[in-house]
């Protein structure tokens, strides 16, 4: 019954910006993240970003830090990733998760149980 639902991603040039959002619906357990990984073909799924229930702190890779932000509006039930100066190499299926406990490596996409369908992102002039 857990549903996340990704929207935004197109087609940019790079240097340009996005912002996905991710809809949770169905969670009838208390979730302690949400996160926003993305997968390239021929690439493991990896993690950009993450954001902790508890305090609203957030973590970012090391290849993604200062521009992108993840933000969350719990009455919308939404998780946002602002993506800014983007570039070829942020283009993949982006994908929000959660996971069914504290994750101890929250960018370990094993540790992420429920997932959305994903959204293309492609970076390319």
């Amino acid at each position: 019954q857990v549903q996340l639902v990704e929207s935004g991603g197109d087609l940019v040039q790079p240097g340009g910006s996005l912002r996905l959002s991710c809809v949770v619906s169905g969670v009838t357990f208390d979730y302690y993240s949400i996160a926003w990984f993305r997968q390239a073909p021929g690439k493991e799924r990896e993690g950009v970003s993450s954001i902790f229930t508890s305090d609203g702190s957030k973590r970012y890779a090391d290849s993604v830090q200062a521009r992108f932000t993840i933000s969350r509006d719990i009455a919308k039930n939404t998780v946002y990733l602002q993506m800014n100066d983007l570039k070829p190499e942020d283009t993949g299926v982006y994908y929000c998760g959660i996971p069914s406990r504290l994750a101890s490596d929250w960018e370990d996409a094993a540790e992420y149980d429920h997932w959305g369908q994903g959204t293309q992102v492609s970076v390319s002039s």
